[in-house]
């Protein structure tokens, strides 16, 4: 057996911010993803955070939705926006714009440290240092 390695060119991500009075108070990014399979390539949401005196304000809502035109415009085929099986709100959230459950996601995370990077990053973005 012979495994063979290519890189994949033209993917691409894209970063909505959202800005009030010079501050970031929202943020996502939306993944390009191509694979032979389709020709059309999908996308996927990730790292969407919403200052917590921003939430319940439409402001995540907005960027989700603005993501999903542009992922429409670039002719994908499906969106992907994923979360952790514990935040069930957040599957609600993707639930009211439109978004199905689907399919169950497998991970295997390759740095210890990734959770502790996590907990400080999620601190910052919210403003807690």
């Amino acid at each position: 057996m012979e495994i063979k390695k290519e890189t994949i060119r033209n993917t691409s991500a894209i970063k909505f911010t959202c800005w009030e009075d010079g501050e970031c108070i929202a943020g996502m990014q939306l993944y390009l993803i191509r694979n032979d399979s389709h020709t059309e390539p999908y996308a996927l949401l990730e790292d969407l955070f919403v200052k917590e005196t921003h939430r319940k304000k439409g402001v995540g809502s907005a960027l989700v939705k603005e993501a999903r035109e542009e992922a429409k415009r670039l002719n994908c085929y499906k969106v992907i926006g994923t979360s952790r099986l514990s935040r069930e709100h957040v599957h609600r959230f993707y639930e009211r714009l439109g978004f199905e459950r689907y399919g169950f996601e497998f991970r295997f995370n390759l740095n210890e440290n990734r959770q502790l990077h996590y907990k400080r990053s999620r601190a910052i973005k919210n403003g807690r240092t």
